[in-house]
């Protein structure tokens, strides 16, 4: 693996889960709107905030020849339309959830999905995992079978989470264009959904008349949205599966972190035997991204 594009792709990753953490508690300043409404509101920004990041990175050839593409090629078209779905049914739950006081839920789907990841990883594309890669699976399996020997299952927030982003990311692999311009197609893809969303909803008249939603929150929305979605993906077309997939516990310990001191939500003792041993798996992880960087650099 090129050393740069290795170092890059920690640094997008670990700031992608930074401002993933910020926009859940951002969701709250927007009330009185429905998870759904900002969510088809984080879209409509969202759009013009990829389009100029693809102008600002000079990608608008790759982006265009991407659409090409897609119209010539059905199955690429149907691969991105499939793609976008995935993603947009996270993009909801992400800002429904705070809303609803299940952000822990959602986090915990979020402490899953690296242990998903590294599964794919090792079984669908087979690669090789080191000790202690395989111990922070263990320490994250361990946080896993309490949880379900407590609750007997896991939420339907936390299933979405662990289970819809593994094959969003499979499907992305396979398709396999630039990330940017995959994103912002995604992005456009979701934009008539989210036009039936507003247009059917009360979200205008509920913040009609409003200058700071207009000028400041929902724009910083989308701002936030793209800054953090393009720093993610791209993250996840640099470092390999494995080593992506456990990166990805930093988010969740920082989601739980803003549910609890920002969202004012509560952590049980109970809820502690399944966060403390992931907890470790994170400390592990960190680790061995120190190793793995130092090994790099010789």
């Amino acid at each position: 693996m090129n050393h740069n594009d290795f170092r890059r792709g920690i640094a997008l990753s670990v700031g992608a889960s930074a401002m993933f953490a910020l926009l859940s508690a951002y969701a709250t300043l927007l009330k009185p709107l429905s998870g759904l409404d900002i969510f088809a509101w984080r879209i409509v920004w969202t759009v013009p905030g990829a389009l100029l990041l693809v102008a600002v990175r000079k990608r608008l050839p790759i982006l265009r020849a991407l659409v090409v593409q897609m119209m010539t090629q059905p199955k690429l078209g149907a691969a991105m339309a499939v793609a976008a779905g995935l993603l947009g049914v996270q993009l909801w739950l992400f800002l429904w959830a705070p809303l609803h006081g299940r952000m822990l839920e959602v986090s915990l789907g979020y402490f899953l999905l690296p242990l998903a990841m590294v599964l794919v990883g090792r079984f669908h594309y087979r690669e090789r995992l080191d000790a202690l890669q395989w111990l922070a699976v263990a320490c994250a399996a361990v946080g896993v079978a309490h949880e379900l020997w407590v609750t007997g299952a896991f939420s339907w927030p936390t299933l979405v989470v662990a289970l819809g982003y593994p094959p969003y990311f499979v499907v992305r692999r396979q398709i396999n264009q630039d990330s940017l311009a995959m994103f912002t197609v995604e992005m456009a893809l979701l934009l008539p959904v989210a036009a039936v969303c507003i247009l059917s909803g009360g979200s205008l008249q509920a913040i009609a008349g409003r200058a700071e939603m207009w000028c400041l929150l929902l724009p910083g929305l989308g701002a936030l949205s793209t800054l953090a979605l393009a720093s993610y993906l791209k993250a996840s077309r640099l470092l390999p599966v494995a080593l992506f997939g456990i990166l990805g516990y930093v988010e969740p310990v920082l989601l739980v972190f803003v549910s609890i001191a920002l969202l004012r939500e509560t952590l049980s003792v109970a809820q502690l035997a399944t966060y403390v041993p992931i907890w470790i798996a994170v400390a592990l992880t960190a680790l061995h991204s120190v190793r793995f960087v130092r090994f790099a650099s010789n």
